[in-house]
């Protein structure tokens, strides 16, 4: 049920809501969340079922479709968790000091929606596909990681995992996009099972849009759980091949590789109009060229007064590029002196190479071991959660700034807009 935090307006008080009513029922369907009441809020016409006052009443609503009842709802908390055991799980490798929510083995297909997390899809009855096609939950995203049902079982320590083809097809054939992803396990899913997943993924296309290709997260804190290797240069060429050539077979970008693969084996990355519409792009698919142009392309000529050293705080992955974005913004900046500075990852091992899983108590003891050599420090967002000042340890930028003094530290919200910083901070 639905229990109304707000009911404001014209229509809201021609049907008589109100605070602390209760939907039941939009046309007879049950009210599991805010999605019901967005979809139907949506249509000229339609039946609510609701308890108002102890009693139980059904209303007809008959309104233009613009118009809503503008009814905001008590705030639900529950989500859907894991039910797999993943032999690749990151959260079962976190170690402990982390923030409580990232413990929090989320699984909801409402927030594959809502905010473009992956799904697995085990956790789903066959009334929840209907409901997902009944409400067009379009776009989702969806951890595939391999097509063959045996493998998927094995891979994620489920035996419903199987039924992801069949899943698959009831949400494509009703016209629901899909964003797939496959979590490559070297020696499991990768060679001839990835071509055999990318072959059968693409005869769901253009419905399944495109596959994210990415390299298994792998940290210090694996102790008990199954040997897994790292992937090595020569691993990392061959999944770009595979990838480019089953592309050319598809006649589209459909397989999109991670940023890592191209920094592990030294290759220059793809153009930022090989990722369209960077759909994938907060799974590590396409940030980096689209952050080499962009940058490229903001880049002016100035000038500073007196000379200003930078430090732009980056991951091991990301130190090539940022260092190469710095010399260009040097070149051009008269009187600044920017510096990548890489910060090894020692909570979760040297494994970890990407800038959006740094802690704050590693950007603190490499800050402070090279505070001679800046006096700006720039922190990207990614390693902040959203839309809080709080790194992923629970430190939060304030204790940053108070464990260097003398030093000014700006975040920088956009990776595109680095440059801007550069010159405003």
């Amino acid at each position: 049920m639905l229990e109304i935090a707000k009911a404001k307006g014209k229509l809201a008080a021609q049907y008589k809501f109100k605070k602390g009513d209760k939907i039941i029922a939009f046309d007879g369907f049950t009210a599991e969340d805010s999605l019901d009441y967005l979809f139907y809020d949506s249509k000229s016409s339609f039946m609510v079922r609701l308890i108002s006052d102890g009693r139980e009443r059904t209303v007809k609503v008959d309104k233009a479709e613009d118009e809503s009842l503008n009814l905001t709802f008590k705030e639900n908390d529950k989500i859907r968790t894991c039910q797999n055991k993943c032999i690749f799980c990151f959260v079962d490798q976190m170690g402990e000091g982390m923030r409580k929510s990232l413990y929090v083995k989320d699984d909801d297909y409402t927030m594959s929606f809502m905010c473009g997390n992956f799904v697995t899809l085990t956790n789903v009855s066959d009334e929840d596909i209907e409901r997902i096609i009944r409400l067009h939950l379009s776009p989702l995203y969806v951890s595939v990681h391999t097509m063959d049902g045996q493998l998927r079982c094995k891979l994620m320590g489920n035996r419903f995992a199987g039924k992801i083809s069949e899943q698959l097809k009831k949400l494509t054939d009703a016209k629901i996009t899909v964003h797939c992803q496959a979590v490559i396990v070297p020696g499991l899913n990768d060679g001839e099972n990835l071509e055999y997943t990318a072959k059968k993924l693409f005869e769901m296309y253009p419905y399944v849009a495109d596959v994210a290709v990415v390299p298994t997260g792998l940290t210090k804190h694996r102790e008990n759980l199954t040997a897994i290797s790292d992937i090595t240069a020569d691993s990392a060429s061959a999944i770009l091949d595979l990838c480019d050539k089953l592309n050319a077979e598809f006649g589209v970008n459909f397989l999109l590789p991670a940023d890592e693969y191209f920094v592990r084996c030294g290759r220059d990355f793809k153009p930022a109009d090989f990722y369209g519409n960077f759909s994938q792009i907060e799974n590590g698919i396409g940030m980096t060229s689209k952050f080499i142009s962009e940058f490229t392309e903001s880049v002016y000529k100035t000038a500073f007064k007196k000379r200003k050293r930078v430090a732009v705080v980056t991951g091991v992955s990301a130190a090539k590029v940022i260092d190469e974005m710095c010399n260009l913004a040097n070149s051009n900046v008269e009187n600044l002196y920017a510096f990548a500075l890489p910060v090894e990852n020692k909570f979760f091992g040297s494994t970890v190479t990407c800038t959006g899983l740094l802690t704050g108590g590693d950007i603190a003891a490499s800050l402070k071991s090279n505070a001679d050599k800046f006096d700006v420090a720039i922190i990207p967002s990614n390693t902040l959660k959203e839309f809080e000042d709080v790194f992923l340890d629970d430190m939060t930028v304030k204790q940053l700034k108070k464990l260097l003094k003398g030093k000014k530290i700006v975040i920088n919200n956009t990776q595109d807009e680095l440059f801007g910083c550069m010159v405003r901070c």
